[in-house]
């Protein structure tokens, strides 16, 4: 006679092993390294500084004449 085989188990072991593959794809996909995400985070910072300082006045006004709301409205 054969081996006997416990389906249940092997069921479980199949869905395992296709869930680390699919983890795997996935990593390789949306994955950045932490050299890519903190370059990001530093040109992003880099890029409000510089739309900060280019700002000519406090009470801008929209394009209905109502003026924008300071941070404290936001």
């Amino acid at each position: 006679m054969g081996d006997l085989v416990n389906l249940n188990e092997y069921r479980k072991q199949r869905a395992r092993r296709d869930a680390a593959s699919r983890a795997a794809e996935k990593r390789i996909k949306h994955g950045r390294t932490r050299e890519e995400r903190t370059k990001a985070a530093m040109e992003a910072e880099r890029a409000d500084a510089g739309l900060d300082g280019k700002r000519l006045d406090d009470d801008v006004e929209r394009h209905d004449g109502k003026p924008e709301p300071d941070e404290s409205q936001r």
